[in-house]
């Protein structure tokens, strides 16, 4: 399996997130990708690659133009605001709720990063626009490797992305990359893509960028938005609207669920997938459902993941993964490479090519 490896993601380094009411050190880190990268070498899983560099128009088929434009230059308005600033990354402090206009944009700073934001978790500093766009451009690169004909790509990258919508950030996330890529296998001839989303915490930003589309299914394992984050999507009643009434399916699951319930979930989650006839899928492949991870509550073990890829592979598609959340970091790497390991297994060289 290629690899399409984010070389620019250790530009974003958070310093500080808002966690449970308190300024921590981030949990999103540059080793995360790193653990993955040397146990991809070390277990010789395929090439590694950097990705080719798209033109900034594709994004827009996700993301709204003034969103993108934000992202671009926050930084540098950030800085002109007082020069202290380059020595802090940017937090939010202020949300448009309930009532509020979102349709103008502010002039000031501070309020447009709240209307483009939705937690106070998700710092942005000098590197993160960069980071954020080549990791755009591994989901990318994936996505085309795939359209080519190729089984399976993976596209290894930070910040994460399946918490960004077509005009917000947060969850650590900017762009996201898994809808970039599904976009981009429908541009490239696939007629309906399945986007897969495993992380422990539901893909909200996903969800909302395809929610009223019949072409895109999204379905999503997580924990519980009752008690989990992000807490405001991700519950069972969604179903899709409009056009994409029964093109969104959550399977929330209680904090605590060991492998066998999990299991059971991706099956079922599985099964929507081949009854939508997808022609391709895309896997926001978020680690975080490991027992130990400091932020979530599942309790898979590292073995678990073997057979993770194993049924993903089973479903017979062209596979896009996407790397997300995970933040056990030591036993990252093993265990996001036993789920590529566990899909090159079970599918070998045969079947699941995407043929447009």
């Amino acid at each position: 399996m290629i690899t399409f490896y984010n070389h620019l993601h250790t530009l974003h380094q958070g310093k500080l997130e808002m966690f449970r009411g308190q300024l921590v050190p981030c949990f999103e880190v540059p080793e995360r990708v790193e653990h993955v990268l040397a146990e991809i070498e070390r277990r010789q899983l395929g090439p590694v690659r950097q990705p080719t560099v798209f033109d900034d128009r594709v994004l827009q088929a996700i993301h709204t133009p003034r969103y993108l434009d934000f992202l671009a230059h926050a930084w540098i308005e950030w800085v002109a605001l007082d020069p202290a600033n380059a020595a802090r990354d940017a937090l939010p402090s202020l949300w448009p709720v309930r009532g509020f206009r979102c349709d103008v944009l502010p002039a000031n700073f501070s309020a447009r990063m709240g209307l483009f934001s939705f937690d106070a978790g998700t710092p942005l500093m000098a590197g993160t626009w960069k980071a954020a766009r080549s990791g755009a451009d591994c989901a990318l690169s994936a996505a085309q490797l795939v359209a080519s004909g190729a089984r399976a790509a993976f596209a290894l990258t930070r910040p994460p992305g399946h918490h960004a919508g077509p005009d917000f950030f947060g969850g650590y996330c900017f762009l996201n990359h898994a809808a970039l890529a599904a976009q981009h296998l429908r541009d490239q001839g696939a007629a309906r893509v399945a986007v897969l989303d495993i992380d422990y915490h539901h893909g909200n930003g996903t969800q909302a960028i395809f929610y009223s589309r019949p072409d895109v299914l999204f379905t999503s394992i997580h924990g519980d938005p009752h008690t989990e984050y992000p807490f405001y999507l991700g519950y069972a009643d969604e179903c899709g609207t409009g056009a994409g009434l029964g093109c969104n399916c959550n399977l929330p699951l209680a904090r605590g669920t060991g492998f066998a319930v999990w299991r059971e979930a991706l099956r079922q989650a599985l099964q929507g997938v081949a009854r939508f006839k997808a022609d391709a899928l895309v896997v926001s492949l978020g680690l975080d459902t490991f027992d130990g991870d400091p932020v979530a509550g599942f309790k898979l073990q590292s073995d678990d993941y073997l057979r993770v890829g194993a049924d993903i592979a089973a479903a017979g598609l062209a596979t896009v993964f996407v790397f997300e959340g995970g933040y056990a970091v030591a036993e990252l790497g093993v265990n996001a490479v036993n789920v590529l390991a566990g899909f090159e297994q079970q599918s070998g060289q045969a079947g699941g090519r995407l043929r447009l």
